[in-house]
């Protein structure tokens, strides 16, 4: 049903008028013929799947890429010289280079072929059964079948199957956690609201996806499917648009730029051979033209897409080892940039399990140490366990006498974990009473014979108990707010005496309670009264007269202290930690100061405050402002827009339906894998499995180190293939001065064409991919967060690419020259022979630029043999390359002729000059750093 305009916030309207514009028996609720009239007007209760992403076009997403079109080219380029050249013979590079591509394809599809319809596991995380009044008639009935104007029947257990404005409860307590990040179940009251107030202060509403925690209630529905609060969700997540990661932008960039200097480079290469070459006819054409397309072919990183892939698929393998499991590849290098993380506060950075940290009695105060539901710790008095006497006596009564006032239950599972069932308030008594000792004989000694429920006018509950060891004397012990139950009490217990309660008493009682505030702490008082005999023991408020009040507690879903220490990492790393909860803001406050996010005593920015900012105002809250609460969803999906906007990577970590916008919006989003819905484990990009925000830590450390390999592998793999550019082309514009003439050749080259594809064969993918499993070389956590515009390859970067292919070009060409005769060195060997000595010292060359590019500034000697990986990798290389200069059928192949022991040991002394000159500019870099 469509509700009118003027109906659209039902927390604003009474009952009555509510009722009325929705044509609702307030008693009976809807028809059966009625109902099933709406039903097929508006349509299932359900929220809208998204339409999923065929497999074929997940398959062609994987060679979207500017790299992977830059290899197609070649690929296109490398079959036309083949078919010009008479087809001889396979086209090797060409198929060697398809299969590069197909192997990046299979490897992308397989890491990210898990569907990403969040808006089908909200679908599937709320359907349910619900009870309902029709016709006068209780029905249970499927939560899809629920039109606007039934009356939901709501009792302890049960999911709410829509929203609903309530019309009377009992007690009612909501679990609101997975939709407003409240960490308490929250107290319904039926009272209608006089202003718009956020989602988590509807108190007169429930919600669809919600569960009730405790109590009983009705509700007139007023929304269902996508109208809901939680169809919103589901409208944002539609609507959101995933960023490209960091370095899915900047593989992206790189192919353009690669692209780019590909076509320049062999343009220049094959015009200064054919101004310089004395080309004689077709083939002469033709020799040079494959040559140029072979460079093109070197000068392109084919392996790269591959290599990529395989790097960050075993990142994925190694952070499932540390808990985290990432679902795109790409994702696992964003978390190492993120300069920014936005986390939850309920489940995420807490507990999620309330525990008592303070009692307060008229003899004192205690500390109650342990956390969460397992009754591990104790109570302490000013530094030490508590003695006995007067102070043990009255904590007894208070922790007693809540766990009597309450319905809750704690028991240990067949597995050894401690659980609760009931109000995970009132289960905070049984705990601390459980670390006291004092549960067996409370057990054993009261009896309940009545109850005097929980409501929002009295703000206090009771229980009436018979003592069994006071003959059956009859108990009334109540629980509830300190202030409100003050005013039902005369006298206080000191000990085990009782005296009156007079104005000093009851203004120190009242100062613990401001206390307990002060410091964040939700406070609940005991007090109690044996009746009189002969007193009628009916479960009446009548009976919360003239009380003996015992105590105050302070309770806290306490903040994990694995967060505080991985939030002290990260901001060593230079990593902002934000709290964006949906709970109270003093709450928020003081659990993010104890974890080390602000400073006590500061601030939480509301989601009411954030309202009120425009655009400006908002990017500057959220360069200062690290606590938000009292947020929707709405709001946590702003504030990750605004700091991406203002130039940051940002990481949201979240386990409820409300947070799923924001994290599908955010960089990288990283759900909760206990206590995480469904929803957000789909809409995120990383699952953590033991919900450890440490955890997030390790995934930093390693996306780091991956980012760091990635460097190396692309310093390595464009310095070599710069060396292979600058040999042919120096070669050709310095023939003369080499001697590099004649041979029975119009056209003089130092490399073959088959030659330079054989040098890319061996040294690129091999010892590429063992770079991208080497150890960090420094502590990565100890410097700040890439930025956005910070490129992976650097002006530092390319000047050292351009120089090392410099040093590698001469080597080789010095070594050319040393074997030919004339030339600067005058030499006495063949063409064959001298091409196959400067050939073979460009493999080695590239193979000792395998420690250069290990890192641009540290030596190469340090950590020398921390990779067997890389050695592997450089053996299998050096003993391929022995067997193309000494193989008979590989001799034809390549152009190549046997090389002498002498002449192996000047190639490897050539080769080798590579790392010597990295070594000298190192020293000169870290010379030039620590002078700056």
């Amino acid at each position: 049903m469509t509700i009118d305009t003027n109906l659209e916030d039902p927390s604003l309207l009474d009952a009555e008028v509510l009722a009325s514009a929705l044509g609702t028996d307030l008693e009976g609720g809807l028809s059966a013929h009625e109902a099933a009239a709406r039903l097929a007007r508006d349509g299932p209760n359900e929220l809208r799947a998204a339409a999923s992403i065929p497999t074929w076009r997940r398959i062609l997403g994987q060679f979207q890429d500017p790299l992977i079109y830059l290899l197609l080219a070649a690929v296109a380029i490398a079959l036309a010289a083949w078919l010009v050249e008479g087809r001889q013979g396979w086209p090797v590079d060409a198929i060697v280079i398809t299969l590069v591509i197909l192997l990046n394809a299979a490897l992308g599809y397989a890491q990210e072929a898990k569907a990403d319809n969040a808006v089908a596991a909200l679908a599937s995380m709320t359907s349910a059964t619900c009870a309902v009044l029709r016709g006068g008639k209780p029905l249970r009935i499927a939560s899809t079948e629920l039109v606007v104007g039934d009356l939901l029947v709501l009792g302890e257990g049960d999911l709410v199957g829509a929203d609903a404005r309530l019309l009377r409860t009992a007690t009612l307590r909501v679990q609101e956690a997975s939709l407003t990040g409240e960490s308490e179940a929250v107290l319904k009251d039926v009272a209608t609201l006089a202003a718009p107030t956020p989602l988590g202060d509807r108190l007169n509403m429930v919600f669809k996806g919600t569960a009730v925690a405790q109590g009983t209630g009705r509700a007139v529905v007023t929304a269902t499917g996508m109208a809901t609060e939680m169809g919103s969700i589901a409208s944002m997540l539609d609507a959101t648009i995933e960023e490209a990661t960091p370095l899915q932008k900047e593989v992206s960039r790189i192919g353009r730029m690669l692209g780019i200097a590909v076509v320049i480079i062999a343009v220049v290469v094959v015009a200064t051979i054919l101004l310089m070459s004395d080309i004689r006819g077709p083939s002469d054409l033709i020799t040079v033209l494959l040559l140029g397309v072979s460079l093109a072919v070197a000068a392109v990183p084919e392996g790269l897409p591959a290599i990529l892939s395989v790097v960050l698929a075993m990142g994925v393998q190694r952070m499932a080892k540390r808990k985290a499991i990432v679902k795109k590849l790409s994702s696992v290098e964003t978390l190492g940039s993120a300069s920014v993380i936005c986390s939850d506060k309920t489940g995420t950075l807490t507990r999620s399990e309330m525990t008592i940290q303070r009692v307060m009695t008229a003899s004192g105060d205690t500390l109650v140490t342990g956390v969460g539901y397992a009754p591990e710790g104790q109570i302490e008095f000013e530094g030490a366990q508590i003695e006995p006497g007067a102070l043990l006596n009255e904590q007894i009564v208070v922790l007693s006498g809540g766990s009597l006032a309450g319905d809750a239950d704690l028991r240990q599972g067949d597995d050894g974990r401690w659980e609760i069932q009931g109000d995970p308030t009132e289960a905070a008594f049984l705990v601390a009473e459980r670390k006291l000792g004092a549960t067996e004989r409370r057990e054993r000694r009261f009896e309940r014979i009545g109850e005097i429920p929980f409501t929002s006018e009295r703000k206090m509950m009771s229980s009436i108990e018979r003592d069994l060891e006071h003959g059956g004397e009859i108990v009334v012990i109540t629980k509830g707010a300190p202030d409100v139950l003050l005013e039902h009490c005369t006298r206080v217990r000191v000990g085990m005496d009782i005296v009156t309660l007079d104005d000093a008493l009851r203004s120190r009682a009242l100062a613990d309670v401001a206390r307990l505030t002060d410091e964040a702490l939700r406070t609940l008082a005991v007090a109690y009264r044996p009746l009189a005999p002969g007193e009628p023991a009916e479960a009446s408020p009548d009976l919360e007269r003239e009380l003996i009040f015992v105590g105050t507690v302070g309770i806290i879903d306490p903040p994990r202290p694995e967060a505080a220490v991985a939030i002290r990492e990260a901001r060593r790393a230079g990593i902002r930690v934000i709290m964006i909860t949906g709970d109270h803001p003093r709450t928020a406050a003081r659990i993010a100061a104890d974890l080390g996010i602000v400073e006590l005593g500061a601030k939480a920015l509301t989601g009411a405050e954030l309202d009120e900012l425009d655009a400006a105002g908002l990017a500057a809250a959220v360069r200062v402002t690290s606590v938000y609460a009292r947020v929707a969803p709405v709001h946590k999906l702003r504030i990750v827009d605004a700091l991406q906007a203002d130039g940051n990577t940002v990481a949201m970590t979240g386990d409820g339906v409300n947070d799923a916008p924001a994290l599908k919006s955010a960089d990288i989003g990283v759900a909760m894998g206990i206590t995480g819905t469904e929803v957000t484990k789909q809409a995120a990009k990383m699952i953590l499995v033991d919900d450890n925000f440490a955890t997030i830590v390790d995934a930093v450390r390693e996306g780091r180190g991956i980012f760091d390999n990635i460097r190396k592998f692309l310093r390595y793999l464009l310095s070599s293939n710069m060396g292979e550019v600058l040999t042919v082309f120096l070669g050709v514009v310095g023939a003369s001065v080499i001697g590099l003439t004649g041979g029975g050749e119009a056209v003089v080259l130092p490399l073959l064409a088959t030659q330079i594809l054989w040098i890319n064969l061996i040294t690129d993918s091999g010892p590429a991919l063992a770079m991208g499993v080497d150890p960090e070389t420094d502590d990565v956590m100890a410097r700040k967060p890439r930025k956005p515009t910070e490129r992976a390859i650097d002006a530092r970067m390319w000047w050292g690419v351009v120089w090392i292919g410099l040093v590698m070009a001469l080597a080789t060409l010095l070594t050319i020259d040393y074997y030919l005769p004339g030339g600067l060195i005058e030499g006495s060997q063949s063409l064959a022979n001298a091409r196959t000595a400067g050939f073979t010292v460009l493999v080695f060359a590239q193979l000792f630029n395998c420690f250069n590019a290990r890192s641009d500034t540290t030596s190469a000697f340090h950590h020398l043999f921390v990779n067997p990986w890389l050695w592997g990798a450089i053996a299998l290389s050096a003993i391929l390359q022995v067997a193309v200069v000494h193989i008979g059928f590989l001799n034809v192949a390549f152009g190549t002729v046997p090389l002498s022991f002498e002449q192996w040991a000047v190639c490897l002394a050539m080769g080798s000059t590579v790392l010597w000159f990295g070594e000298l500019r190192k020293l000169a870099l870290r010379a030039w750093g620590n002078r700056n």
